[in-house]
């Protein structure tokens, strides 16, 4: 009997210890994240509201304002819906190499 009760003592102690590390990882890496969206290396995706590296990522030039997406399929969602306004992104023009 003994046993069993030292046996699901320790069973116990080890469940509290990984779900502790668990939720401490997790409470970090939010910590993280709003760390690096306050110091600017994060940025919004417009579209699904995602938060992505600000180096990284889909992007699309609107004049001198540049937008950052998750994926092509956010990015298409918004060039549609700039078509839709009545707005269309320009080309961008191909050089030639010489």
């Amino acid at each position: 009997m003994l046993k069993w009760l030292l046996l699901i003592a320790a069973g116990y102690f080890l469940y509290r210890l990984v779900t502790n590390e668990a939720r401490k990882k997790s409470k970090d890496d939010k910590k993280q994240k709003e760390e690096m969206v306050a110091t600017g290396e994060m940025v919004r995706d417009p579209i699904c509201g995602a938060y992505i590296d600000a180096n990284a990522g889909v992007t699309v030039r609107d004049g001198d304002k540049t937008y950052r997406f998750c994926s092509y399929e956010c990015r298409d969602n918004f060039l549609k819906q700039l078509e839709s306004g009545g707005r269309e992104i320009p080309a961008r023009e191909e050089k030639d190499a010489e």
